[in-house]
């Protein structure tokens, strides 16, 4: 038998799951998000809190958002810069919500004053970074009674959360780093500030589902320094 036959055997295939069960179609429902933000209050830890949030506010893949520096967070024109899997980087709006978290998180530095250069810094992670972060989403979904939701699936819910808010679906593509889709109401690149009222409409309704009120126009929180201890 070949390697390539080797590979079709029926004890294989068996086992291999079919394209319908590999499927995911995970994604958090309307009614269960005030329950999730409730959840990511109770971590104790407000940059995970902060980066599980984003996950669902910014449509980033989770390694996208993980990665990102203070140098790529422009408060001054309410941009954000993140590693692509399409292009190189794609620069999405920084919606207000999103700059107050980010804006409240600490900025980690380690014994000897150096700092830490991630937003979604770890003090004790291989990469400086987050990198990991299920073990906390499990807490949050234990603590919300929600069931079967990937990190990806925060990724799903943006999406169709943004199509429940009446954003246009390329500048839901746009702004999740999708290939560009010729079909899709006859694609067009947006400008970042073309994005922004999309991407600020698709986070109150977000919020507005979750039952979150905040002050739009306060000016995000200044950036608290904390040590390590390491």
């Amino acid at each position: 038998m070949t390697n390539r036959e080797a590979g079709r055997a029926p004890a294989i295939l068996d086992e291999l799951p079919s394209i319908s069960e590999n499927k995911r179609t995970d994604c958090l429902e309307a009614a269960q998000l005030p329950g999730w933000f409730a959840g990511t209050d109770k971590l104790g830890n407000r940059t995970i809190a902060t980066y599980l949030r984003g996950l669902l506010l910014t449509g980033a893949r989770r390694e996208e958002l993980a990665a990102i520096k203070w140098a790529d967070v422009d408060f001054r024109w309410n941009r954000l810069t993140l590693a692509d899997k399409v292009e190189q980087t794609r620069v999405i709006p920084l919606t207000p919500y999103m700059a107050q978290q980010l804006a409240a998180l600490p900025r980690i530095t380690d014994r000897e004053g150096n700092p830490n250069p991630y937003v979604f810094a770890a003090a004790h992670a291989k990469g400086m970074h987050i990198t990991d972060p299920r073990a906390s989403h499990a807490k949050v979904m234990l603590d919300a009674g929600v069931t079967n939701l990937t990190l990806h699936g925060l990724r799903r819910s943006f999406s169709l959360l943004g199509e429940a808010a009446g954003a246009p679906a390329g500048a839901i593509a746009q702004v999740m780093g999708h290939k560009p889709s010729a079909t899709a109401e006859g694609y067009r690149p947006r400008s970042v500030d073309a994005l922004r009222p999309y991407l600020a409409q698709i986070e109150a309704h977000i919020l507005e589902q979750a039952g979150i009120k905040f002050d739009a126009k306060a000016v995000p929180g200044a950036l608290r320094v904390v040590a390590s201890s390491t």
